[in-house]
Protein backbone atom coordinates (compact mmCIF):
# COMPACT_ATOMS: atom_id res chain seq x y z
CA UNK A 1 0.00 0.00 0.00
CA UNK A 2 1.46 3.65 -0.68
CA UNK A 3 2.13 6.12 1.88
CA UNK A 4 2.49 9.91 1.23
CA UNK A 5 5.99 10.90 1.86
CA UNK A 6 4.74 13.86 3.38
CA UNK A 7 3.13 11.96 6.27
CA UNK A 8 6.37 13.00 8.39
CA UNK A 9 5.97 16.90 8.07
CA UNK A 10 2.26 16.58 9.32
CA UNK A 11 3.23 15.33 12.26
CA UNK A 12 5.91 18.05 13.23
CA UNK A 13 3.54 20.95 12.17
CA UNK A 14 0.50 19.85 13.03
CA UNK A 15 0.84 18.05 16.49
CA UNK A 16 -1.70 20.23 18.33
CA UNK A 17 -4.50 19.88 15.46
CA UNK A 18 -4.07 16.25 15.34
CA UNK A 19 -4.22 15.69 19.25
CA UNK A 20 -7.83 18.34 19.11
CA UNK A 21 -9.02 16.02 16.27
CA UNK A 22 -8.44 12.54 18.59
CA UNK A 23 -9.09 14.17 21.69
CA UNK A 24 -15.48 45.03 7.50
CA UNK A 25 -17.40 42.36 5.35
CA UNK A 26 -14.71 40.75 3.54
CA UNK A 27 -14.24 41.79 -0.12
CA UNK A 28 -15.00 38.00 -1.93
CA UNK A 29 -17.98 38.10 0.16
CA UNK A 30 -19.39 41.68 -0.16
CA UNK A 31 -20.15 41.40 -3.63
CA UNK A 32 -21.51 39.62 -6.56
CA UNK A 33 -18.96 39.08 -8.87
CA UNK A 34 -18.41 36.82 -12.50
CA UNK A 35 -17.74 33.06 -11.88
CA UNK A 36 -13.63 32.75 -11.58
CA UNK A 37 -12.18 30.68 -14.39
CA UNK A 38 -10.29 27.67 -13.23
CA UNK A 39 -7.95 25.56 -15.47
CA UNK A 40 -5.54 22.86 -14.91
CA UNK A 41 -1.38 24.11 -14.68
CA UNK A 42 1.34 22.04 -14.32
CA UNK A 43 5.10 22.20 -13.49
CA UNK A 44 7.21 19.69 -15.41
CA UNK A 45 10.24 18.25 -13.22
CA UNK A 46 12.76 15.47 -14.01
CA UNK A 47 10.69 12.90 -11.30
CA UNK A 48 7.22 13.93 -12.57
CA UNK A 49 4.67 16.39 -13.12
CA UNK A 50 3.65 18.61 -10.34
CA UNK A 51 -0.19 19.50 -10.64
CA UNK A 52 -1.81 22.69 -9.89
CA UNK A 53 -4.97 25.18 -10.21
CA UNK A 54 -5.01 28.39 -12.06
CA UNK A 55 -7.45 30.71 -11.49
CA UNK A 56 -8.43 33.57 -13.81
CA UNK A 57 -10.19 36.71 -13.09
CA UNK A 58 -13.19 37.19 -15.66
CA UNK A 59 -11.58 39.88 -17.20
CA UNK A 60 -9.21 39.97 -20.32
CA UNK A 61 -5.45 41.15 -20.18
CA UNK A 62 -2.74 40.62 -18.84
CA UNK A 63 -2.47 40.21 -14.43
CA UNK A 64 -0.56 39.71 -11.52
CA UNK A 65 -0.46 36.26 -10.73
CA UNK A 66 -0.28 34.97 -6.74
CA UNK A 67 1.38 31.39 -6.15
CA UNK A 68 -0.26 30.12 -3.65
CA UNK A 69 2.26 27.53 -1.48
CA UNK A 70 0.27 24.93 1.31
CA UNK A 71 1.29 23.82 4.06
CA UNK A 72 2.77 20.80 6.02
CA UNK A 73 2.02 16.99 5.81
CA UNK A 74 -0.17 15.86 3.30
CA UNK A 75 -2.07 19.25 2.40
CA UNK A 76 -3.33 19.94 -0.41
CA UNK A 77 -4.03 22.76 -3.17
CA UNK A 78 -7.30 23.68 -1.29
CA UNK A 79 -5.99 23.33 2.11
CA UNK A 80 -7.46 19.67 2.49
CA UNK A 81 -6.18 16.63 3.90
CA UNK A 82 -7.80 12.99 4.53
CA UNK A 83 -8.39 14.38 7.62
CA UNK A 84 -9.77 18.02 7.05
CA UNK A 85 -11.72 19.65 4.33
CA UNK A 86 -12.08 23.18 5.07
CA UNK A 87 -11.49 24.46 1.45
CA UNK A 88 -9.35 27.39 3.01
CA UNK A 89 -6.80 28.14 -0.17
CA UNK A 90 -9.10 27.71 -2.57
CA UNK A 91 -11.36 30.05 -0.87
CA UNK A 92 -8.58 32.85 -0.81
CA UNK A 93 -7.76 31.79 -4.92
CA UNK A 94 -11.54 32.89 -5.70
CA UNK A 95 -11.27 35.42 -3.80
CA UNK A 96 -7.67 36.85 -5.53
CA UNK A 97 -9.64 35.97 -8.94
CA UNK A 98 -13.02 37.63 -7.83
CA UNK A 99 -10.82 40.77 -6.87
CA UNK A 100 -9.28 40.53 -10.45
CA UNK A 101 -5.38 38.88 -10.00
CA UNK A 102 -4.86 35.34 -10.81
CA UNK A 103 -3.60 32.64 -9.14
CA UNK A 104 -2.24 29.05 -9.08
CA UNK A 105 -2.34 26.92 -5.74
CA UNK A 106 -0.81 23.56 -6.46
CA UNK A 107 -0.04 19.67 -4.66
CA UNK A 108 3.23 20.05 -3.59
CA UNK A 109 4.98 16.66 -4.96
CA UNK A 110 4.28 13.41 -2.84
CA UNK A 111 0.66 15.02 -2.18
CA UNK A 112 -2.42 14.81 -3.83
CA UNK A 113 -2.53 14.71 -8.02
CA UNK A 114 1.46 14.95 -7.38
CA UNK A 115 2.15 11.80 -5.90
CA UNK A 116 4.32 10.26 -8.58
CA UNK A 117 6.56 13.34 -8.64
CA UNK A 118 7.85 12.11 -5.12
CA UNK A 119 10.83 10.18 -4.35
CA UNK A 120 10.77 7.79 -1.98
CA UNK A 121 10.32 8.57 1.95
CA UNK A 122 13.95 8.38 2.98
CA UNK A 123 15.08 10.47 -0.26
CA UNK A 124 12.87 13.48 0.39
CA UNK A 125 14.70 16.50 1.68
CA UNK A 126 12.69 20.11 2.09
CA UNK A 127 14.85 21.56 -0.12
CA UNK A 128 12.82 19.65 -3.12
CA UNK A 129 9.58 21.37 -2.38
CA UNK A 130 11.78 25.03 -2.18
CA UNK A 131 13.46 23.76 -5.42
CA UNK A 132 9.89 23.20 -6.91
CA UNK A 133 8.74 26.72 -5.60
CA UNK A 134 11.30 28.94 -7.25
CA UNK A 135 10.35 26.82 -10.51
CA UNK A 136 6.56 27.69 -10.46
CA UNK A 137 8.08 31.04 -9.98
CA UNK A 138 9.98 31.00 -13.00
CA UNK A 139 7.57 29.56 -15.14
CA UNK A 140 4.80 31.68 -14.23
CA UNK A 141 7.51 35.04 -14.39
CA UNK A 142 7.65 33.34 -18.22
CA UNK A 143 4.27 33.32 -18.95
CA UNK A 144 2.97 36.14 -21.58
CA UNK A 145 -0.64 36.12 -19.49
CA UNK A 146 1.34 37.55 -16.02
CA UNK A 147 2.59 41.09 -14.97
CA UNK A 148 4.23 40.00 -11.77
CA UNK A 149 4.38 37.17 -9.60
CA UNK A 150 4.15 37.26 -6.15
CA UNK A 151 4.27 34.12 -3.19
CA UNK A 152 2.10 33.62 -0.57
CA UNK A 153 3.13 30.49 1.61
CA UNK A 154 0.72 29.46 4.16
CA UNK A 155 1.72 28.02 7.37
CA UNK A 156 4.89 25.62 6.47
CA UNK A 157 4.27 27.12 2.43
CA UNK A 158 5.40 30.47 4.25
CA UNK A 159 8.87 28.81 4.92
CA UNK A 160 9.19 27.24 1.82
CA UNK A 161 8.20 30.65 0.12
CA UNK A 162 10.63 32.62 1.60
CA UNK A 163 14.09 30.89 -0.21
CA UNK A 164 11.91 30.24 -3.27
CA UNK A 165 10.90 33.91 -3.55
CA UNK A 166 14.31 35.25 -3.00
CA UNK A 167 16.09 32.92 -5.25
CA UNK A 168 13.43 32.58 -8.03
CA UNK A 169 13.34 36.82 -8.37
CA UNK A 170 9.72 37.09 -7.05
CA UNK A 171 7.90 40.30 -6.99
CA UNK A 172 6.50 40.73 -3.52
CA UNK A 173 5.85 37.65 -0.48
CA UNK A 174 3.37 37.52 1.62
CA UNK A 175 3.13 35.24 4.82
CA UNK A 176 0.26 33.46 6.17
CA UNK A 177 0.23 32.23 9.35
CA UNK A 178 3.91 31.52 9.53
CA UNK A 179 6.46 30.22 12.14
CA UNK A 180 9.33 32.55 13.15
CA UNK A 181 10.92 29.70 15.70
CA UNK A 182 12.75 27.30 13.71
CA UNK A 183 11.25 23.44 13.59
CA UNK A 184 12.64 22.15 16.85
CA UNK A 185 11.63 24.87 18.51
CA UNK A 186 7.89 24.40 17.35
CA UNK A 187 7.98 20.52 18.12
CA UNK A 188 8.87 21.45 21.45
CA UNK A 189 6.05 24.04 21.98
CA UNK A 190 3.88 21.21 20.61
CA UNK A 191 4.98 18.59 22.75
CA UNK A 192 5.20 20.37 25.98
CA UNK A 193 3.13 18.62 28.67
CA UNK A 194 1.84 16.00 26.31
CA UNK A 195 4.65 13.33 27.40
CA UNK A 196 5.94 11.53 30.02
CA UNK A 197 9.03 12.43 32.06
CA UNK A 198 10.75 8.82 30.42
CA UNK A 199 9.69 10.37 26.39
CA UNK A 200 10.00 14.15 26.83
CA UNK A 201 13.86 13.28 27.74
CA UNK A 202 13.86 11.19 24.61
CA UNK A 203 12.46 13.38 22.77
CA UNK A 204 14.57 16.48 23.93
CA UNK A 205 17.85 13.87 23.44
CA UNK A 206 16.65 12.97 19.70
CA UNK A 207 15.36 16.85 18.78
CA UNK A 208 18.74 17.74 19.59
CA UNK A 209 20.76 15.17 17.69
CA UNK A 210 18.69 16.28 14.44
CA UNK A 211 19.28 20.02 15.25
CA UNK A 212 23.31 19.52 14.89
CA UNK A 213 22.83 17.56 11.73
CA UNK A 214 23.19 13.89 13.45
CA UNK A 215 20.85 11.04 13.05
CA UNK A 216 19.51 8.64 15.57
CA UNK A 217 19.56 5.06 15.94
CA UNK A 218 17.51 4.93 19.45
CA UNK A 219 13.77 5.77 19.03
CA UNK A 220 11.56 5.39 21.32
CA UNK A 221 8.13 3.64 19.75
CA UNK A 222 5.74 6.04 20.92
CA UNK A 223 7.81 8.25 19.02
CA UNK A 224 8.55 6.25 15.99
CA UNK A 225 5.80 8.30 13.61
CA UNK A 226 7.89 11.63 14.22
CA UNK A 227 10.96 10.35 14.03
CA UNK A 228 11.56 6.83 12.20
CA UNK A 229 14.68 6.35 10.10
CA UNK A 230 13.14 7.37 7.25
CA UNK A 231 12.24 10.96 7.72
CA UNK A 232 15.41 11.79 10.21
CA UNK A 233 17.60 13.17 6.74
CA UNK A 234 14.28 15.26 5.97
CA UNK A 235 13.95 16.99 9.47
CA UNK A 236 17.79 17.81 9.24
CA UNK A 237 17.12 19.40 5.74
CA UNK A 238 14.21 21.08 7.16
CA UNK A 239 15.99 22.51 10.20
CA UNK A 240 18.55 23.96 8.44
CA UNK A 241 15.74 26.78 7.64
CA UNK A 242 15.66 29.42 9.84
CA UNK A 243 12.68 31.49 9.04
CA UNK A 244 13.79 34.75 10.91
CA UNK A 245 17.28 34.40 9.09
CA UNK A 246 14.73 33.34 5.62
CA UNK A 247 12.87 36.83 6.41
CA UNK A 248 15.90 38.87 6.87
CA UNK A 249 17.40 37.50 3.95
CA UNK A 250 14.93 38.74 1.29
CA UNK A 251 15.87 41.61 -1.00
CA UNK A 252 15.07 44.96 0.34
CA UNK A 253 13.37 46.19 -3.19
CA UNK A 254 10.99 43.10 -2.36
CA UNK A 255 7.68 44.04 -0.49
CA UNK A 256 6.80 42.37 1.88
CA UNK A 257 3.44 41.35 4.38
CA UNK A 258 2.65 38.87 6.86
CA UNK A 259 -1.06 38.00 8.27
CA UNK A 260 -1.44 36.52 11.54
CA UNK A 261 -4.89 35.68 13.02
CA UNK A 262 -5.42 36.43 16.70
CA UNK A 263 -7.16 32.97 17.35
CA UNK A 264 -4.57 30.73 15.78
CA UNK A 265 -4.07 27.85 17.62
CA UNK A 266 -1.25 26.56 15.59
CA UNK A 267 1.22 29.64 15.61
CA UNK A 268 1.20 32.35 17.87
CA UNK A 269 0.94 36.38 17.36
CA UNK A 270 4.15 36.69 18.28
CA UNK A 271 5.66 34.86 15.59
CA UNK A 272 4.65 37.16 12.97
CA UNK A 273 5.65 39.92 15.53
CA UNK A 274 9.36 38.38 15.21
CA UNK A 275 9.07 37.64 11.63
CA UNK A 276 8.44 41.73 11.41
CA UNK A 277 11.41 42.74 13.60
CA UNK A 278 13.77 40.41 11.28
CA UNK A 279 12.10 42.45 8.17
CA UNK A 280 11.09 45.76 9.69
CA UNK A 281 9.80 47.35 6.17
CA UNK A 282 7.33 45.03 6.26
CA UNK A 283 3.81 45.27 6.44
CA UNK A 284 2.23 43.57 9.74
CA UNK A 285 -1.65 42.35 9.45
CA UNK A 286 -3.04 40.96 12.97
CA UNK A 287 -6.73 40.04 11.91
CA UNK A 288 -8.41 39.94 14.98
CA UNK A 289 -10.51 36.24 15.15
CA UNK A 290 -8.67 34.41 12.43
CA UNK A 291 -7.78 31.35 13.05
CA UNK A 292 -4.81 28.71 11.46
CA UNK A 293 -7.28 27.75 8.40
CA UNK A 294 -7.89 31.08 7.80
CA UNK A 295 -11.68 31.15 9.15
CA UNK A 296 -13.44 33.75 11.84
CA UNK A 297 -13.67 31.01 15.01
CA UNK A 298 -12.91 31.91 18.67
CA UNK A 299 -10.08 30.70 20.39
CA UNK A 300 -12.48 27.61 21.79
CA UNK A 301 -11.53 24.17 21.23
CA UNK A 302 -14.56 23.05 20.15
CA UNK A 303 -15.24 25.62 17.25
CA UNK A 304 -11.60 25.59 16.45
CA UNK A 305 -12.16 21.38 15.50
CA UNK A 306 -15.18 21.91 13.77
CA UNK A 307 -13.55 24.77 11.30
CA UNK A 308 -11.34 22.40 9.98
CA UNK A 309 -13.80 20.19 8.47
CA UNK A 310 -16.35 22.86 7.51
CA UNK A 311 -15.39 24.26 3.73
CA UNK A 312 -18.62 26.03 3.84
CA UNK A 313 -17.39 28.63 6.63
CA UNK A 314 -16.31 31.69 4.61
CA UNK A 315 -12.82 33.24 4.90
CA UNK A 316 -11.72 35.40 8.01
CA UNK A 317 -13.46 38.97 6.80
CA UNK A 318 -10.53 41.37 6.66
CA UNK A 319 -8.12 38.30 5.11
CA UNK A 320 -9.36 39.12 1.44
CA UNK A 321 -9.20 42.91 2.19
CA UNK A 322 -5.77 42.83 3.45
CA UNK A 323 -4.35 40.45 1.03
CA UNK A 324 -5.78 42.33 -2.15
CA UNK A 325 -5.09 46.03 -0.38
CA UNK A 326 -1.17 44.82 -0.44
CA UNK A 327 -1.24 43.68 -4.25
CA UNK A 328 -2.69 46.62 -5.31
CA UNK A 329 -0.79 48.81 -3.39
CA UNK A 330 2.43 47.12 -5.87
CA UNK A 331 0.79 47.97 -8.89
CA UNK A 332 0.02 51.48 -7.55
CA UNK A 333 3.83 51.86 -6.26
CA UNK A 334 4.63 50.64 -10.02
CA UNK A 335 2.86 53.54 -11.77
Amino acid sequence: MQQSIAAPVVRWWMVLSLALALTGPALAQAQVHEPVREQPIALPTPTGSIAGTLALPSAAGRVPVVLIIAGSGPTDRDGNNAAMRNDSLRLVATALADAGFAAVRYDKRGIGASFAAAPDESALRFDAYVDDAAAWIAQLKADARFTRVVVLGHSEGALIGMPAARRAGADAYISVAGIADGIGVILRRQLAGKLTPGLAAANERILASLESGATVTEVPGPLMGLYRSSVQLYLISAMRYRPVEEMAALPTPMPVLIVQGTTDIQVGVDQAQRLKAARPDATLAILPGMNHVLKAVPADQVRQLASYNDPALPLAPQLAETIVGFLRGLAAAQR
